[in-house]
């Protein structure tokens, strides 16, 4: 299936949990919440409306401000709380029965009541559709839901889950009105019938227009008036020029990284200025197990000796990246560094040769990379030059790059025609377990036939099953250092997050955080 996971990475590079924020978008105050509308500019496209079908950014944007689900991820946080729920919690010690009870009074956009039914039906209707390019592949291991009375929900689990509450946090767990969706079949008259801060008035191919809902019953706290969201299809310098001229209040999720460090250097207070947040969102190279010559692990880890990260992040994305050197990234529970532990922080010519020749490999490795040119951002083919380079330079690889389309790129990695590929990863929940099970569990993502019976069969059910996340960090480690040490893929960077805003524009410091939620509610907008 097409996981969300799969789209794009920002194209200006999204990042570490540094906290760091720059610019006049990280003001708050009495200057915000003035209850003027604010414009935002994006790349991306939001693909779907119904929560049944989209899994890419785009769409779980205006998921997370038209739908509400049971929890929701605090802002700075990623420890899911109550939403449209008053309360929470497994109900037994296996983390195999979770109920919520709903809030008093909910109601949808257009003054439905919300009820149990209605999440029962979310999630029965979701999984029955299992459309391909939603995210019913993220709940295998929900059997069935049970509605006892009109505020209470119990979700029955095949096998314990301790992170189901961040599934359901999750653009994922967006409630759908039972009455303005078929239960077998999707929505395509480009309406959304939710109960979240937000309405969506109007849905085209340049824009969507959102009205605050005055229905809502949550824990949002809105500050504007509504926002109107311009599609720019990809069209950096479009984007750009909008953000200059005044046409666009905010730009998100579409300009280089050296539009960025453009904008940055010349700020100096006024107009226009750059907003920078955490984010969990990754990049790493991929190595096909089966490939006759990336299969061979004294390769895989000659590569990981000869790659360079720091230049990568100054060459190709100045700085609008950090080096990433475990599975699972900075800010997140969990996170270690295993990769720096084993193979260093700087690249070694002699440690790549000496691995190769006591494996007997005394030519030159021929290699290709491959790479598709903007599904990752669009100095991706770029940076796979640069890693080649690096490779080459070392006298002991000649590899070269080739770029193909996505569609292409999909089959043939399915196909198992290359032998190292790229992949980017935004997440879908922020714990260790979205950076790990998906890539390394029963029927992984990647398609690069890699399998570890301790990994599968001991360390992701385990962790899984562990109500106390912080119980888990000894598994997450014995299973990245797994991963250190085969190498089924290799870490590379981890994203910042930016945002452009316009002078008078407050809150962004609120959007951008490792739950990927971007929170229309937070943004506020000075009166001209």
């Amino acid at each position: 299936m097409n996981m969300r996971n799969q789209w794009p990475v920002l194209p200006i590079v999204a990042g570490l949990a540094s906290g760091l924020l720059t610019g006049c978008g990280t003001e708050t105050g009495d200057s915000g919440g003035t209850g003027s509308s604010v414009v935002m500019g994006m790349s991306d496209d939001v693909l779907a409306t119904d929560p049944a079908s989209g899994y890419d950014p785009g769409s779980w944007l205006l998921f997370n401000n038209v739908f509400q689900s049971l929890l929701s991820f605090p802002k700075g946080g990623t420890v899911p709380e109550p939403e449209a729920a008053e309360q929470c919690g497994f109900s037994d010690t296996q983390a195999t029965v979770y109920e919520c009870t709903l809030k008093d009074g909910l109601k949808f956009s257009n003054g439905d009541p919300l009820t149990s039914e209605d999440v029962k039906f979310s999630f029965d209707r979701m999984l029955k559709i299992n459309d391909d390019a939603g995210p019913a592949i993220m709940f295998p291991m929900l059997d069935k839901v049970e509605t006892p009375d009109d505020k209470t929900v119990v979700f029955k689990l095949k096998v314990p889950d301790a992170t189901f509450p961040s599934k359901i946090a999750s653009g994922a767990g967006s409630i759908v009105n039972h009455r303005d969706y078929d239960a077998d079949g999707l929505r395509e008259d480009g309406e959304a019938s939710g109960s979240g801060p937000y309405k969506l008035d109007s849905f085209s191919d340049d824009e969507a227009v959102f009205s605050v809902n005055e229905n809502y019953k949550g824990t949002a706290e809105i500050q504007n008036s509504g926002v109107t969201l311009k599609f720019f299809h990809g069209d950096q310098t479009a984007l750009k020029q909008a953000l200059q001229e005044g046409d666009v209040d905010i730009a998100y999720r579409g300009l280089s990284a050296a539009d960025i460090a453009d904008i940055e250097a010349k700020s100096d207070g006024t107009g226009t200025e750059v907003v920078e947040g955490s984010s969990a969102e990754v990049q790493h190279l991929v190595f096909n197990m089966d490939d006759p010559v990336a299969g061979q692990l004294p390769v895989r880890k000659a590569i990981a000796h000869l790659l360079d990260r720091d230049a990568l992040i100054s060459d190709v994305y100045e700085g609008t990246a950090t080096p990433l050197y475990s599975i699972i990234p900075a800010g997140i529970d969990g996170h270690n560094t295993a990769f720096f532990d084993t193979y260093g922080g700087r690249p070694s010519k002699e440690q790549a040769k000496s691995v190769l020749r006591e494996a007997g490999i005394t030519d030159k490795v021929q290699l290709t990379l491959w790479s598709t040119p903007s599904r990752y951002g669009p100095a991706t083919d770029q940076e796979l030059k640069a890693i080649a380079g690096q490779l080459n330079d070392s006298g002991l690889f000649d590899a070269d790059v080739k770029s193909v389309a996505f569609d292409q790129y999909e089959k043939d990695i399915a196909a198992g025609k290359y032998g190292v590929y790229v992949k980017g990863w935004v997440p879908d929940y922020p714990d260790a377990d979205n950076f790990t099970a998906p890539f390394f569990g029963k029927g992984n993502v990647l398609g690069n036939n890699y399998t570890n019976k301790t990994i599968t069969g001991t360390l992701i059910p385990r962790t899984a099953g562990e109500s106390n996340r912080a119980a888990t960090d000894n598994d997450f480690d014995a299973l990245q250092q797994i991963v250190a040490d085969e190498i089924p893929v290799l870490p590379v960077w981890q994203a910042k997050q930016y945002a452009v805003v316009a002078d008078g524009v407050y809150g962004l410091e609120y959007c951008l955080d490792a739950s990927t939620v971007f929170r229309f509610w937070e943004i506020s907008k000075s009166k001209d």
